[in-house]
């Protein structure tokens, strides 16, 4: 067996607001092929962690690895050039543009072409064929034309892992996909993101416990900052540590 292709590495991250620490030598691994999980309690740290490796906020101390580079120093922009793409807890669409337009902006940022102001973004082919790539593979296909706004919740969810394709990723960064999901929507995500997973690294931030240890390769269990526990599911569900602080289990 080949050796795993880690793409995005964290090492030892750690943020501090003031006397605060919000997080304490966090590392964790991601490799192409396998969908890696970080639960925790609210205020556990989960969002500062996809904060920092995103490039919104820099790390007190600590490193990230970016497909094989330090980019602890590097702009979100830059980390998004790279190959990272990341989806937010809150719909970040343009509700009033189709699912088309979305997918088209979102590929159009990543190959801005600002010497041409003369020719019209809309007839950008490559931008255009990567809009309609991403929506194909996110199960949007058949709703191009619709407005953004119209979509059903799961829908919108969809859509803005569509963008995140469109900026041809390497590394997710998902933050809480399956939030408000009604069941057949949460079946629909999953598959979407069991078929995303064999050419991408995905870092899945999320409550449904049941949609976790179904679709997780390998699990962090976060607490007030810190990993009590990281593994394959089976390895975090038979933790005590983990049932005691986080499933409520004694």
């Amino acid at each position: 067996m080949s050796a795993p292709e880690v793409l995005l590495r964290g090492h030892e991250i750690t943020r501090r607001w003031g006397g605060l620490v919000a997080l304490d030598k966090v590392s964790l691994t991601l490799e192409r092929g396998s969908v890696h999980a970080v639960i925790g309690t609210n205020g556990a740290g989960k969002s500062t962690l996809i904060n920092i490796l995103s490039g919104e906020i820099a790390p007190s101390s600590g490193r990230v690895e970016l497909l094989g580079h330090d980019a602890t120093g590097w702009t979100q922009p830059k980390r998004a050039q790279a190959g990272l793409g990341r989806s937010y807890q809150r719909n970040t669409i343009y509700p009033s543009f189709s699912v088309l337009e979305n997918c088209r902006l979102a590929a159009q940022a990543r190959t801005q072409k600002p010497w041409a102001w003369w020719s019209s973004a809309q007839r950008c082919n490559s931008s255009l064929e990567a809009a309609h790539a991403a929506a194909q593979r996110a199960g949007l296909s058949d709703l191009l034309e619709r407005p953004a706004g119209l979509l059903s919740h799961g829908q919108k969810r969809q859509l803005e892992i569509a963008m995140c394709l469109a900026t041809a990723p390497q590394v997710l960064l998902l933050d809480e996909p399956l939030a408000g999901m009604g069941a057949e929507e949460t079946e629909r995500m999953l598959a979407l993101l069991a078929q995303l997973k064999t050419q991408h690294a995905i870092l899945l931030v999320e409550h449904d416990m049941d949609a976790v240890f179904r679709i997780a390769d390998c699990i962090t269990v976060m607490v007030n900052g810190s990993v009590i526990s990281s593994g394959t599911p089976d390895f975090v569900r038979n933790s005590a540590q983990v049932r005691s602080a986080y499933l409520g289990e004694h």
